[in-house]
């Protein structure tokens, strides 16, 4: 144990050289790493602010071992909160690492006769506490940013439930890691009521299968948007496990933030529409659950279907609106049709091929004519109500 006199020796001799340890800190970080050169320059002011603050906080705590030890948390308050977003906490590492190693490489230089060994431990004891407590601080600056984004995903994602893309929502997103692209969206239930410890292992599971994905938990439903350019289908795939039982149901293609609200309403509706079609698969896409969609009171399943699976065929001609309308309304008898149209069976049969591939659906197959004919009854009322205007 060094004597008052040298400790006090010491301590005279480091406040004297604190400015030329901070130059020879710098100095350091600048030779030893990459991510240092590369900062822009505010960035390199704030780490010399950091090193500076550091060097003063050691000469501050040797000075008197039984004072208040702030910390890390004392250090970092000569820079902005932005420095946590702008080096890693291994680069902060580094810093005091490299801190520590200048003092302790000077103490010769600093440390009174008789008074460098306790230097030396003295720097060890603090380069522990200060390392410890750097960690402390990038944990509570984790946990305020994952606050923080948590309250910005539930935002982001209730307003694409409610279909409301206003003018902050595309920013938000934005600050979430979303950008326009290929976008899947997913809608089904969670296995029961989850507690905010399941709730956060199962966005941790859905991120590690779709890195950036928004998820929505709105009570037993669960929302999953994921920003992707590998195979959607695949993905999907993978994202299902993290549904619970029941219907779940994939939104269209979306790219733009719009066509992704589009796309979570119709996920959304057609899970409430999907119990109406027993033999529906797992999952479904909203596309496949319009004539349902429409029971439940989506307005916009009710337009996309009589766009896609009557305006088209009424545009083609009257004999294949004729054809379909007479085989559906005839029990889809194809015999039948032919008689009550007075032409051969082959040229039902081939005007309703022209049919599915004009629209896609298949009239000869028991759901698609089922949808041609929710498509056709809208498609009349629309009609008729436009005849009587």
């Amino acid at each position: 144990m060094a004597s008052t006199d040298t400790r006090q020796d010491t301590l005279k001799r480091l406040r004297g050289g604190t400015g030329k340890l901070s130059t020879a800190a710098i100095t350091s970080l600048d030779t030893e790493y990459a991510w240092f050169r590369d900062l822009p320059a505010q960035e390199r002011s704030w780490v010399g602010t950091v090193a500076q603050a550091g060097i003063d906080s050691f000469v501050q705590w040797y000075a008197d071992p039984t004072r208040s030890y702030r910390g890390a948390a004392e250090v970092f308050s000569a820079a902005p909160p932005e420095l946590t977003r702008s080096i890693s906490l291994q680069h902060t590492l580094g810093i005091v690492r490299t801190v520590v190693q200048v003092v302790e490489d000077h103490c010769d230089e600093f440390a009174a006769p008789g008074g460098e060994q306790e230097l030396r431990e003295a720097i060890l004891r603090y380069s522990r506490e200060i390392a410890f407590s750097a960690a402390e601080v990038y944990a509570r600056a984790a946990e305020s940013r994952g606050a923080w984004d948590a309250r910005i995903e539930a935002l982001v994602v209730d307003a694409l439930v409610r279909g409301e893309v206003d003018d902050d929502l595309p920013s938000r997103a934005a600050a979430l890691g979303w950008k326009p692209g290929p976008t899947l969206v997913m809608v089904g239930l969670t296995h029961g009521t989850l507690g905010e410890v399941q709730s956060a292992e199962l966005r941790r599971s859905i991120r590690r299968t779709a890195n950036g994905a928004l998820v929505g938990i709105h009570g037993d439903d669960l929302v999953i948007i994921a920003r992707s350019d590998t195979d959607m289908d695949e993905l999907t795939q993978q994202l299902l496990t993290n549904f619970g039982p029941g219907p779940v149901v994939v939104g269209p293609p979306a790219v733009t933030l719009v066509e992704v609200a589009r796309a979570t309403r119709a996920a959304f509706t057609g899970v409430l529409a999907a119990p109406a079609w027993a033999l529906s698969p797992r999952p479904v896409k909203a596309d496949d659950l319009l004539p349902e969609r429409v029971l439940v009171g989506d307005s916009a399943a009710r337009e996309k279907l009589i766009a896609v699976a009557y305006d088209p065929i009424v545009k083609a001609s009257g004999a294949l609106v004729d054809t379909v309308s007479t085989y559906l309304d005839c029990g889809r008898s194809l015999e039948l049709a032919s008689r009550l149209m007075f032409v051969h069976a082959n040229t039902v049969r081939y005007r309703l091929k022209k049919v599915s591939e004009l629209t896609g659906w298949n009239v000869l197959s028991t759901r698609d004519a089922h949808v041609l004919e929710t498509a056709f009854a809208l498609g009349r009322l629309r009609d008729s109500s436009h005849s009587a205007l």
